[in-house]
């Protein structure tokens, strides 16, 4: 079972995760003892990883050189040279912070949570109220932004949502009813092969709906473990598995809200009551995307089956693991089931999906479930990542750039359907190489006023929901290589799976995906 620290990891940690096999136990001490780990022990502490970390810092700080040389020059240019009339230096500036975020996200040159610290704080220091005086003297006050609500950004209600989410996980854990659950949730797909593949991945893709898609792989995994002892080391049912569990993490997230960043980002921009104003709830959000994520499932099954058909016609499911039988145990089952009916029916009881998020971090806190040690186990980095795009957000709105370059840009006279396949593709591109958090929180933000923009004329293909949705979407089923997911990287480090078996994968998963996803939405 996953240990509270474990729970939650960033994307920032996916290269390291291919390459090193010690994470893994983290998560149980006993199961991944497997040959292919070991051959990875000598190189630990030898020359081969010196050489490595030296060149992986080389890399790093070049990438970071040419970041800060490149925002340094965008800074420095004529404002006329941007072509966006009625151009401000404080706009000016917020391109170059722009420019780092996009370069310093892409190249992976510090940690993704660690570029949205620093964007936050050059938006601060350069373009808000509470600017250094040097940046701030001879400007009007309403040209700069509010320092209060770009640090706002971090106790934003989508943050609070996160949070809750994240307690929730950690006490399920923490109380083993998660393998519990596991257990008696694929006890009903019995032995055969076949369905019990289709077990794993729709368990997972449940999981995966309200824990962490990296914590749900994770624990998945260490239930693998004494299977692909069992399988024949000469079939494909150990490559059909072990892809199982990435494509079920990735895919369920969908389903939720707080499934994966990048919904949560969506809604952010469609629920703003000084914005879209949506109001799209939990419960509505599932009743379109739950049946769409059962379908890419249940395709994802059909097609490991296609691609990697197994030897053995039987597989016998041994999961390990005891729920603690005390008083706190039921407090977490009580509270985990209330706080799903409360999200679930958010339009009945009027309390929103935000608000609700608060009852298991107090209720959990006040009984000492969780404790201020487990807090440690929140994955701190993605809220601080998530944080880094709303605040971009804030100074591409606020400042009024967005609407600038809208308005120089004659998107208007763009068919809207071409822009939403550009942006999926854009999008695709960029989360099968960065976070897919940081991909969408670049995206969403500029689309939003893309959208705002475009006004009626986004009917044709299903509204502003369809354009911010889909980018959402896109970046949950784009996994065709071991760094595009956290996932990815997990089954890739067991060895069992290669690059070129993950990619065929991904590619299918995300093409349907993106179709799927596109008509979805349009009921939606």
């Amino acid at each position: 079972m996953p240990s509270a620290p474990a729970v939650m990891l960033g994307h920032s940690n996916m290269k390291f995760l291919i390459k090193n096999y010690s994470y893994m136990s983290i998560f149980n001490n006993k199961l991944f003892h497997l040959h292919m780990f070991r051959k990875l022990e000598p190189q630990r502490g030898g020359k081969f990883v010196n050489k490595l970390s030296n060149r992986f810092n080389n890399k790093a700080f070049i990438a970071s050189l040419i970041s800060i040389i490149a925002t340094v020059i965008v800074a420095c240019l004529p404002t006329e040279s941007f072509g966006i009339d009625g151009l401000t230096v404080v706009q000016q500036r917020i391109i170059a912070i722009f420019v780092f975020a996009t370069l310093m996200w892409l190249t992976e040159a510090i940690p993704a949570w660690a570029t949205s610290v620093c964007l936050i704080c050059m938006l601060l220091f350069v373009t808000s109220d509470s600017a250094l005086s040097f940046y701030s003297s001879g400007l009007e006050k309403s040209e700069l932004l509010s320092y209060k609500v770009l640090m706002a950004t971090f106790a934003d209600p989508i943050i609070i949502l996160f949070l809750g989410g994240f307690v929730l996980a950690i006490a399920t854990t923490k109380s083993g009813l998660d393998v519990v659950m596991a257990r008696y949730l694929l006890k009903p797909f019995g032995k055969k092969s076949e369905v019990v593949l289709l077990g794993f991945i729709l368990i997972t893709g449940l999981f995966s709906m309200f824990i962490s898609n990296t914590a749900t792989a994770a624990m998945m995994l260490t239930f693998l473990a004494p299977v692909f002892k069992a399988l024949p080391a000469d079939g494909k049912g150990r490559v059909a598995l072990t892809l199982a569990i990435p494509l079920g993490a990735n895919i369920g997230g969908i389903g939720t809200p707080i499934g994966t960043p990048p919904n949560m980002i969506a809604l952010k921009y469609l629920n703003d009551p000084e914005g879209m104003n949506l109001n799209i709830g939990f419960g509505e959000w599932m009743m379109y995307m739950v049946p769409m994520t059962l379908i890419l499932l249940v395709f994802g099954w059909w097609l490991l089956l296609k691609l990697f058909p197994f030897k053995q016609k039987t597989i016998e499911l041994n999961i390990e693991g005891n729920i603690q039988h005390n008083w706190r145990t039921t407090v977490v089952i009580i509270t985990f089931i209330v706080t799903i009916l409360f999200w679930l029916l958010d339009k009945v009881t009027g309390v929103n999906a935000n608000t609700v998020a608060m009852l298991p971090i107090a209720v959990f806190a006040a009984t000492g479930v969780i404790t201020a040690k487990d807090l440690q186990g929140v994955n701190w980095s993605v809220l601080w990542m998530v944080a880094g795009g709303f605040a971009l957000g804030v100074a591409l709105n606020e400042s009024g750039l967005a609407e600038n370059a809208i308005q120089s840009i004659p998107f208007d006279k763009w068919s809207p359907l071409v822009i939403l396949i550009i942006a999926m593709l854009v999008c695709y591109a960029m989360s099968n190489f960065i976070s897919n958090t940081a991909t969408t929180a670049l995206l969403v933000p500029v689309l939003a006023v893309v959208c705002k923009g475009m006004g009626d004329r986004l009917d044709s293909i299903g509204g502003v929901t369809t354009m911010l949705i889909a980018i959402a979407i896109t970046a949950s089923v784009s996994m065709c290589l071991p760094i595009s997911t956290p996932p990815n990287a997990i089954a890739h480090s067991t060895g069992l799976v290669k690059q070129n078996e993950m990619l065929k994968v991904g590619i299918v998963i995300g093409i349907v995906g993106m179709v799927l996803g596109y008509f979805t939405l349009r009921l939606m």
